[in-house]
């Protein structure tokens, strides 16, 4: 029984890895079922034995995007012992990880997806993680006497929306040196800010 399961774990697993291969190249709304099943290796009728529609295979696919990103940013973050190195280590990882998880990328940012409550979903509880994680650092650093902030949710909602205004450029651009010399320079302006001391 347990290899049985084991199998079908395995099956879902192809499907969501040639899946993800496809709706990366080609987009969702380019992608049907009948290359996912074909690219998997698979019936198309079995492909809807493990998942009930194409929208359902993306949900798995950004949602699994979403855990790896997560997980890439929580190891930056604690790899760091400085709120501002923590926030350093923020930016560069979820730049840098982003860019690679298209589906996810895609998902973010795409209106497309607005139709989709799934997606919209996922867009929410990653904004609200990417603030909190913000808020956490910025508050350490408060604490540490590090940082000197009035309103942290404020404070941590400007970043998180500065860095979403400066994803796609650098997601088009994909230079890691270019990209980790622009968030260099936002970031001594969010340490240093532009008054002239």
């Amino acid at each position: 029984m347990e290899t049985n399961i084991d199998n079908k774990d395995d099956v879902r697993e192809t499907i969501l890895n040639v899946a993800k291969n496809i709706f990366g190249k080609y987009g969702f709304k380019k992608t049907t079922m009948d290359e996912i099943a074909e690219a998997a290796r698979k019936a198309k009728s079995s492909i809807y034995h493990y998942f009930k529609s194409k929208e359902e295979i993306f949900k798995a696919i950004v949602e699994k995007e979403s855990l790896t990103l997560n997980a890439a940013i929580t190891k930056a973050i604690h790899a760091e012992t400085t709120p501002k190195n923590k926030i350093r280590a923020y930016v560069l990882t979820r730049m840098e990880t982003i860019s690679e998880l298209s589906n996810l990328y895609s998902a973010l940012k795409d209106d497309y997806w607005e139709h989709y409550n799934f997606i919209e979903k996922v867009r929410v509880r990653y904004d609200t993680e990417e603030v909190n994680t913000i808020k956490s650092i910025l508050s350490n650093g408060v604490e540490n006497g590090d940082f000197m902030i009035e309103d942290i949710e404020l404070t941590a909602f400007a970043i998180v929306t500065a860095l979403k205004g400066l994803e796609y450029p650098l997601y088009i651009e994909k230079n890691n040196n270019q990209i980790e010399k622009r968030f260099d320079g936002l970031l001594n302006v969010l340490f240093y800010g532009i008054m002239k001391k």
